[in-house]
């Protein structure tokens, strides 16, 4: 046939096919979250604290991008502002309304017995004794101190001075399960090394206190550690700042941290709020919401550690792979980490 012909073939069957209500050209094909609606409010910080905060606001892109879902978000720029910030999405009528960290709590569960049709989660949401069980109020947990374990063990198998520190936000039972499972993983490679703490306050802008990180980390350091994990937040940037004035080591959280200080972050112990988010997010999609906890820990991908080749001169391979194994370990329940 020749090209001319060819054409003119194609021409006709297209004709055929719109003469009968068909076209040659597929469909688009619709995403799954076509029509759902999520609201979600920022915690201290805001979504580009590049830690926990940043990790959220990932999951909230994810599920923009691959499930098509509408989004928009609040960053509150004072703490009384988080429950105004809230209910401005659950008047709305969002399908999902989701706090980032532990102090929306007590907001959440007001407002998920006052706005009972919609759906609301909390990253790090911990009911007390006294707290209703709501079926519309889920709680994304995670366990902590599995993964700080293997960035313990990290620590403590690369140390050079045996003493490693680790420098808090806010002191309370949360950030106390990253300090355990911290300095049991230290202890379990490393017997004899020496783990120094210590806390930036008892209020929450002790995750918003960079001078006072600073002031913590110089501290430790000049006590002989070579190496701090921090889980502190923005508070965690001053420990940073200390590390790179010393040309010594730290270890960030929730997200991977590297770029906020190339020269002096062997690895980040990373929180995957963002897979947390993205979770909950499908559940609502597929009808199947339920209140309640919902835990992620090292088999559900929900904690782990960095490593690529960024930072292997701190971090070599050989030390990759057996801290690895202690995840297989702990997955597999023949280590038990502690949480307090």
């Amino acid at each position: 046939m020749t090209p001319g012909r060819l054409i003119l073939g194609l021409v006709a069957l297209n004709v055929v096919l719109i003469g009968a209500g068909a076209f040659a050209v597929p469909p688009p094909t619709q995403k799954p979250g076509t029509g759902v609606h999520i609201g979600l409010v920022f915690d201290i910080g805001g979504k580009n604290d590049k830690s926990f905060n940043t990790a959220a606001y990932r999951g909230l892109l994810r599920v923009r991008d691959e499930l098509g879902v509408a989004i928009e978000f609040i960053e509150p720029t004072e703490g009384n502002d988080r429950e105004t910030a809230l209910r401005s999405l659950a008047a709305k009528h969002v399908d999902l309304v989701i706090g980032v960290g532990f102090i929306f709590g007590p907001d959440l569960e007001r407002l998920a017995t006052q706005f009972p049709n919609v759906k609301f989660a909390g990253i790090d949401y911990s009911p007390g004794p006294a707290s209703p069980k709501l079926p519309n109020l889920a709680g994304l947990r995670f366990r902590e101190h599995e993964g700080s374990f293997l960035v313990g063990a990290i620590a403590g198998l690369t140390t050079r001075t045996s003493t490693v520190g680790f420098v808090g936000g806010m002191k309370i039972p949360l950030i106390r399960k990253f300090e355990a499972g911290y300095e049991a993983g230290v202890h379990h490679v490393c017997p004899e090394c020496r783990v120094l703490s210590a806390y930036a306050g008892t209020e929450p802008k002790a995750f918003a206190d960079a001078p006072l990180g600073q002031e913590l980390g110089a501290a430790q350091y000049e006590q002989g550690a070579d190496i701090i994990f921090t889980a502190a937040g923005k508070t965690g940037d001053g420990v940073f700042a200390a590390a790179r004035q010393r040309g010594l080591r730290a270890i960030g959280v929730d997200s991977d941290q590297f770029e906020m200080a190339p020269c002096c972050i062997e690895t980040s112990m990373i929180k995957r709020v963002d897979v947390a988010v993205v979770d909950i997010v499908k559940d609502v999609i597929a009808h199947n919401f339920t209140g309640g906890i919902h835990e992620l820990g090292l088999a559900e991908d929900g904690v782990g550690f960095i490593s690529d080749e960024r930072n292997r001169t701190m971090l070599p391979l050989e030390v990759v792979q057996k801290v690895k194994q202690l995840g297989d370990q702990i997955i597999a329940g023949t280590i038990r980490v502690p949480s307090q």
